[in-house]
């Protein structure tokens, strides 16, 4: 399938996009290159925004039923911009230590908080976390939800807003869980669909890999769209778990996908380049880009969801 090219900047890890659909923009991180990024895919203007530390994710705020700017977790916090470009103001620590973890994929809920998965960057590390920020009845409360990963992925919500899904990296493994909403309220962890493990040995640019499951996005009919980094595809698996598609990617690791476009069902993809080798990269130029496949899906995504900000209230500006 033929991809076209979204805006005009190259990121080193894109990540983290969402379609704002009253802008027509959509927004997205380059984490390496520590930057959140916005473009108008009708005409290609780029806006980007350097920002102080890797941000793992951004999300759309909502102050009394209005805008009221982003959402963000930067490696030291979660923080708050009332205006593009503008001060960032940290509401909330996360518990770990960002000497070796950070945030990494994350978004808000049907009910306005905003969850965040973290990566342990250490050797073999096991210490990634999930965590929940509720900001809708006052100061930002920050609520453990489970831990025990090695890269938090794939965050999201079925349609009947019974089921959260999410993804470790490191170990090919797409779970889903039953969700309360109402108490905020989990059940056990099921596999929704369990990968097979990079061959021993294998090198970028060999076959017989599949990839392993980062970033996704969740359909109108609760189908669950997958990234699969070093895959060099894009998956879509039914509520069951069943792949239902594979649409190739022309570059090898595709990270985060996002349902979008004036009708909801532009794919779009951010991509990576960072720590490739040179020669995949002079074999795939647009590694780093955001891509749009040219051809609509055949279902709509659903609708960003934002961040419910009780006041606004800021502190700790920096």
């Amino acid at each position: 399938m033929a991809w076209n090219v979204v805006g005009s900047e190259v990121c080193e890890l894109g990540e983290s996009p969402f379609w704002q659909a009253g802008e027509q923009r959509l927004y997205w991180v380059d984490i390496a290159g520590r930057a959140a990024l916005r473009a108008d895919p009708a005409s290609g203007a780029t806006e980007r925004w350097p920002l102080p530390a890797e941000p793992g994710c951004i999300a759309p705020a909502r102050s009394a039923g209005q805008a009221s700017g982003w959402v963000l977790a930067l490696r030291d916090g979660i923080y708050r911009a009332p205006h593009w470009g503008g001060a960032l103001h940290r509401i909330a620590r996360l518990p770990y230590d960002p000497a070796y973890e950070r945030a990494n994929d994350g978004k808000c809920d049907p009910f306005g908080r905003f969850w965040v998965g973290t990566r342990d960057e250490r050797p073999g590390g096991g210490h990634a976390a999930m965590y929940c920020v509720d900001a809708r009845h006052g100061p930002a409360q920050v609520r453990p939800m489970w831990g025990g990963a090695g890269t938090l992925n794939g965050l999201g919500w079925s349609p009947d807003q019974r089921t959260l899904y999410s993804a470790d990296t490191p170990t090919h493994r797409i779970e889903a869980r039953d969700w309360d909403g109402e108490r905020n309220a989990l059940g056990p962890a099921r596999t929704l669909h369990q990968f097979a493990p990079k061959p021993a040995g294998w090198q970028p640019g060999e076959g017989q890999y599949g990839g392993r499951p980062d970033g996704a996005a969740v359909d109108v009919q609760g189908n669950y769209w997958c990234a699969m980094y070093e895959g060099a595809r894009v998956l879509q698996l039914s509520p069951a778990g069943a792949v239902l598609q594979s649409i190739a990617t022309p570059v090898a690791c595709p990270t985060m996908v996002c349902l979008g476009g004036p009708e909801g069902r532009t794919l779009f993809v951010t991509t990576a380049r960072q720590g490739r080798p040179e020669d995949e990269l002079a074999r795939t130029p647009l590694a780093g880009r955001v891509l749009a496949l040219a051809q609509p899906v055949d279902v709509p995504g659903l609708p960003v969801q934002a961040f419910e900000d009780a006041a606004a209230a800021a502190q700790d500006p920096v």
